[in-house]
């Protein structure tokens, strides 16, 4: 897939779990893709969540690399 393909994808993907977390308050900005790894900001109720890193690695993360075999990592840039 091409990048600008990617970048798409992501935007998809996050569009689709984005109402999950709006539910409580929180919500997820995408901020660049490089290298395999998408670059987010957890905003809302989810910037000083207790279980944030846990959203974003078995939400966020999890979705993102099931359907995009190009992402390999997601990091949280709060």
């Amino acid at each position: 897939m091409r990048e600008e393909e990617i970048i798409k994808k992501i935007n998809e993907v996050i569009d689709n779990i984005r109402p999950y977390l709006q539910n409580d308050g929180g919500d997820v900005k995408f901020n660049r893709y490089e290298n395999g790894v998408v670059y987010v900001s957890m905003v809302g109720a989810c910037s000083n969540c207790a279980i944030a890193n846990v959203t974003l690695e078995d939400g966020i993360e999890a979705a993102l690399i099931n359907e995009i075999p190009e992402v390999i990592k997601v990091v949280n840039e709060n």
